[in-house]
This record gives C-alpha cells, structure tokens and sequence, in this order.
C-alpha cells in the first residue's frame, strides 16, 4: 500500500511540474509573441479551459499523495527519505500558495476586464451615434460618416489592452516561474525519497 501511494505521489507531481514547465518553457513564450488583442484572449480562454476535473485532480493529488503516503507507517523507511517526502510536499504547499494568492486573483482581474472592455464597446457606438447625429442636419443627404467614432472606440480598446497585459503577464510570469521552480523541487525531492 505504501508502494503504491508514493508511486503515485511520483506519478501525479510528475505530471503536475511537467504541465507547468511546458507554460514556462513554451506556452507563455509562444503567446508573448502575440499583438495585445490577441495575447489578452488566448490567455482568457486558456484561464477557462485550465481549471477543469483532470487538471483539478492532479492539483490536488499532489498535496493528498505525499501527505498519506507520509502517513503510512513502513518498514525501513529512512529519517532522510521521511524528510525528503518532507520537503517534496511542503514545495508542493508552497507551489499552492503562490498560485492561489498570485496566479489567480491576476486570471480573475483579466477575465473581470474583459467583461469591462466589452460593456465599454457596446457604450461607444451608442456615444459615437449620438455624437455623429448632432452634427447630421448640417450634411443632408449624406450618410453620416462612423469613422472618427470607430478610430476613438480603437484606440480606447487598444489603450485597454495595453494597460490589461502589463498588468498581468509580467506578474504573472514571475509567479509562474517562482511555482515552476518549487514543483520541480518537489518532483526530485519526492523521487529522491523512493530511492
């Protein structure tokens, strides 16, 4: 029984630090090439996608391994691979921490300016309209022109972009690494405690 609970304590923070290597070595470099508009929206749907069963699972276990697997009295079991095991889990802790208190309070922040950014464009053509009707009696018979409105409401949007993304992906980046780092820690150390 204790064989298999540290099997799958190795198993699941395995599989938990390479899911975050990948967003440090390869997914948040691929979305920092992309323009303001475009990083903003993949990361939005990658913060809905992230959060669902398996990943949760994983998230867990490795807290819920290490910590029974501890439990478990066994036979032969080192005081130095007890405080590995130790170590493992409390990286794991630390890793959890930073990602509750940092990591998604910024995923909620940018979802929350979405839904601000798209309450602010459906305002403008409405402004925009009535702004461009005021001046309609003085060019009768012809269209009235949206154009200056369109350039203000881009402008504004492209003005949010900027401001919603250096909020969050320099702060966001470094928390990521910090977790990254600790749940590598945690992977060696709780292979370490097998060996």
């Amino acid at each position: 029984m204790a064989t298999v609970l540290l099997a799958l304590a190795i198993i699941s923070t395995g599989l938990y630090a390479g899911f975050m290597l990948s967003f440090q070595t390869a997914i948040m470099p691929a979305l920092a090439r992309l323009d303001d508009d475009h990083f903003l929206a993949a990361m939005r749907r990658v913060n809905e996608v992230v959060p669902r069963p398996l990943f949760l699972l994983t998230f867990f276990s490795i807290i819920v391994f290490p910590a029974v697997s501890l439990a478990v009295p066994v036979d032969g079991r080192s005081d130095t691979q007890r405080w590995l095991l130790v170590a493992g889990l409390a990286c794991s802790v630390i890793n959890h921490l930073v990602t509750v208190a940092g990591n998604v309070p910024l995923n909620n922040a940018l979802a929350a300016s979405e839904r601000a950014s798209e309450e602010a464009s459906k305002r403008a053509p409405e402004q925009s309209g009535r702004s461009e009707g005021s001046r309609g009696s003085e060019r009768a018979g012809e269209s009235v022109s949206e154009v200056p409105g369109e350039r203000g409401a881009q402008s504004g949007r492209a003005g949010a972009d900027r401001a919603a993304r250096m909020a969050f992906e320099p702060r966001w980046n470094r928390l990521h690494l910090i977790r990254t780092l600790f749940t590598l820690a945690a992977f060696a150390l709780v292979v370490s405690s097998a060996l």
